[in-house]
């Protein structure tokens, strides 16, 4: 097994997984948010954009670990990005479906923290129109889509669940921060 931590952030649209991860990297600075390769168009901010021809390259040798489509875009968490991630500290992915959390899980072997990230569906309404999105409509159905995809997992196990209408950001950072903590002591002891 690899020393290595990671720390996956599942959750709906705008339940603060953005923010939390901003928290942790205020928290020490060896996390840093994942950036995910983006084929398609809009948010260029957080992500590495990529080309068609790039993604068909990395999925031909085999290092493509997840992939989705979501507002029209392309999404992949590619194994060269994780292992520069991993080389710089502790990565933070984001992800918003069971599927991609055990193909990351079963496909990068490291050390991964699950953590649950929730917030009822109007706060992600509240949220998204709050931050100016213009596509609140496709987050909604991406909220309820997070929701089919939980109750079709029962039996998904959490490192840790966070209630963001509930904890701060930098309460839920220190919290994560202690999960990576205690494992990493289970771990050496």
């Amino acid at each position: 097994m690899i020393n290595s931590q990671g720390v996956i952030l599942y959750g709906p649209p705008a339940s603060g997984k953005d923010t939390v991860t901003a928290a942790l990297t205020r928290l020490d600075a060896k996390y840093a948010q994942f950036t995910r390769l983006k084929v398609g168009t809009g948010k260029s901010d957080g992500y590495r954009m990529g080309a068609a021809e790039q993604l068909r390259e990395l999925e031909a040798a085999g290092d493509v670990v997840y992939a989705n489509a979501r507002y029209g875009n392309t999404y992949a968490i590619d194994r060269p990005g994780l292992d520069d991630a991993f080389a710089a500290g502790v990565p933070v992915v984001h992800l918003g479906q069971v599927d991609g959390i055990r193909a990351l899980v079963d496909g990068y072997p490291a050390d991964w923290s699950v953590v649950l990230l929730w917030c009822p569906r109007e706060v992600t309404e509240q949220r998204s129109a709050g931050r100016g999105d213009s596509d609140t409509a496709a987050r909604l159905a991406a909220w309820d889509a997070t929701r089919e995809d939980l109750d079709a997992h029962p039996g998904m196990a959490w490192d840790l669940t966070v209630d963001t209408t509930a904890a701060a950001p930098q309460d839920a950072a220190l919290l994560i921060d202690q999960l990576l903590a205690q494992r990493a002591g289970a771990a050496s002891a």
